[in-house]
């Protein structure tokens, strides 16, 4: 893992790029972390970055967890003959 300045990473983009490779690059301003340079292997890792962060996704599963634990949920079984049938 590399640390670098907000200006340092402006100056030299291509180099950090390249160096994210190897691991992430955590970003700094004054001092402290404000973004990481990822490298991405494919459009699946994209995609499944991009989703984790989504506040959105994030609300439906929390959403979807508090239904789970009230006992609203349906068995896994089930859910997949449902699907079946949808299809």
């Amino acid at each position: 893992m590399r640390i670098a300045s907000v200006a340092d990473v402006k100056a030299k983009l291509s180099g950090y790029i390249e160096a994210s490779k190897a691991g992430p690059v955590v970003v700094t301003k004054n001092g402290k972390p404000v973004a990481i340079l990822l490298a991405m292997q494919d459009e699946e890792e994209l995609e499944r970055i991009l989703m984790a962060y989504s506040p959105k996704l994030q609300r439906i599963l929390h959403k979807a967890e508090k239904q789970i634990q009230a006992g609203k949920g349906i068995k896994h079984g089930e859910f997949w003959q449902e699907f079946e049938s949808r299809s």
